[in-house]
Order: C-alpha cells, then structure tokens, then sequence
C-alpha cells in the first residue's frame, strides 16, 4: 500500500510517498480501506516537531479519516467488514489502508459522503464541545470566533447559529469573511484592516462579547480579550498563528471575564459519557445534513505535501482533503 511518509523532522515538503506492507489488525482494531483524510493544522506541527506531543520518526502523518473496513481483529464486534466508518487518532491517515482502535471510529450515517465524514470529527467536535461543554454558549448570546475561516473557525461559526447565538467572524480577507457569511456569520471583522477591539465594542453596543473562541493566538487574543463583556468566556482551543498570546493579569482583574481552554483528552479520561453524549448530538447534526463541513480543496495522495502547505500557509478556508479513493462510493 502506498502512504506519506515524514521520515525525518521538517516542513511539508519533505513528505515522501513510499510503499509499505499492508498492516494487520491486532485485538481490538479495524484495517480500514482509506477512502478519504482530512488536513488538521496539528498534523503540520507534529511533522516540524512543534506539536505539545513528539512522535518518533519515521511515522505517516494525518490524524482524520474515513473509508470502509477491510479487516477485523479479535474481539471487534461493533463493525463487518464493508462497513462504513470515519474517526480520527493521532497519526496515520494519509495512506491507502490504516489499522486503528476500533473505539476511535463511528458509523457514517446513511447519505454522507467519505469526504464529509473524514473532515467533520476533528474542526466540528473542537466546536462544539469547547461551545457546549467550556463556553457553556446560552441562545441570544454574542459569539466572537477568531481564525473564522478556518476549519475550527467556521465550524464554531455554523454551530454557533445553530445555538442560537449571534455570531461574529474575525479573519483576515473578504474572501474568507465572504465564507463565514455563508456559514451564518451575523457580522464580520476584517482584522487586517480594521481594530478588532473597537469593532467588537461597536457591534455589541460596547457591552462587549459573552463569549470569546479563539484557535488562533498570536496578536489578536488580547484585542478581543479587552472586547469582551463583564463574565463573558474567552475560551482557548489552539495557536494555530504558533504564537502563545500572553494577557496580563491585571485585564482578568479589571474585565471580569474568565479565561478558559478545552482540550479533548481531559473529558476522554474524566466524563466519557459526557462525551459521548454530546458526540452523538453532533452526529445527529450532519446526518440531518443541517450541518456540513465547507471543503475548500481537495488532492491526492500523492501531492499530500500540497494539501499540507495549503493548510500551513493559511491559504485554505475551511478544510482541506486528500482523497485516496473517491469521496461518494
């Protein structure tokens, strides 16, 4: 089978296409026929060796995926082979056929297509559990989502409309704001050209954001952070910008508003029926197709370092695939 290949430490460049044997399933895993695989900014990182978690070289980089089962292990009763499935874990997607822990997949509900389901879990699970389980985002609330046209962005955008509140996408270029709009956004903020903070003050009538969704970082945490309401949530999810804001503490004091972060492996391990629970909230969403992911460009397997730089230059709207079989069979 063929797959990408980062044999060493670099930029997404130096990715290779080699071929490798066909792995087995052990207890407890799926062989799975890869059909399609989503670019995450995390998977840029990981490669440079930038990610908060090292992996040892060589490895195949991409974490999200769907595709049908092609094998079993032992002890694997929740899925036949020729099912559907899509999931994410930390590394391997970018390849023809990947062996994963069947627990860290799901069925694809009926009408989705490959391609959809391998770029939903990871940006749409971010979302909405950082909207539903950190924010705590009540209906009639005022969103500000930082980063608006990325994949967290703009899924933050969509499921923020669909909890009622009135959302506000800052990015950095009419297009992208041009797709936040046509992901529900009620107003935009071109913080290229425009003061973030001020904006936010004015589109709220200077009482300021209830909620703050920043995967970003960099330069323009502290801006919104000053724009937001009296106990209003800045909720932290990433740094996709690489840069780590550092917000004085005397701005806590003084706005009253809490910082917060999310991180999926916390409620792994201490409320999985939590997660879960929302999980299937989420997935009961797409397979209503009231949500869907926006798709900004697709590749190959083999131009997997295209897909990559697309993603690390913050060229890409949305989400970017690479397609290893087609996304609709």
């Amino acid at each position: 089978m063929r797959a990408a290949r980062c044999n060493e430490y670099g930029p997404p460049e130096s990715l290779t296409i080699e071929d490798l044997p066909t792995p087995e399933p052990g207890p407890g895993e799926i062989l799975i026929q890869v059909k399609a695989a989503s670019v995450n900014y995390p998977d840029v990182l990981i490669m440079d060796n930038r990610y908060q978690v090292s992996l040892p070289t060589p490895f195949t980089p991409g974490s999200e995926l769907a595709g049908v089962v092609g094998a079993v292990g032992p002890g694997v009763g929740q899925f036949s082979v020729g099912d559907r499935v899509y999931g994410a874990m930390f590394s391997g997607a970018f390849a023809e056929q990947v062996v994963a822990p069947a627990t860290a997949f799901s069925p694809m509900p009926a009408g989705v297509e490959f391609g959809d389901a391998a770029a939903f879990s990871v940006v749409y699970g971010t979302a909405y559990f950082a909207l539903t389980l950190t924010a705590e985002l009540a209906a009639g609330e005022t969103l500000v989502v930082l980063g608006a046209a990325g994949g967290v962005g703009l899924a933050a955008v969509a499921l923020g409309k669909q909890l009622g509140a009135r959302v506000i996408a800052a990015a950095s270029s009419p297009e992208k704001l041009a797709a936040c709009r046509a992901c529900g956004a009620d107003e935009t903020v071109d913080y290229s050209h425009e003061n973030l903070k001020e904006r936010i003050k004015e589109l709220t009538g200077g009482a300021g954001a209830d909620v703050a969704l920043d995967p970003v970082g960099g330069e323009h945490s502290e801006a919104t952070y000053r724009a937001m309401a009296w106990r209003g949530r800045f909720v932290v999810v990433g740094f996709a910008t690489g840069e780590i804001p550092r917000i004085p503490l005397n701005l806590v004091l003084l706005k009253g508003a809490d910082i917060r972060g999310f991180d999926f492996r916390p409620y792994g391990e201490r409320a999985p029926e939590l997660l879960a629970q929302r999980r299937a909230e989420l997935t009961d969403l797409l397979a209503q197709g009231i949500i869907r992911p926006h798709i900004s460009a697709r590749f190959p397997l083999e131009r997997a370092s295209d897909a990559l730089v697309e993603v690390s230059s913050r060229r890409a709207t949305g989400k970017v695939l690479i397609e290893v079989g087609t996304s609709s069979d």
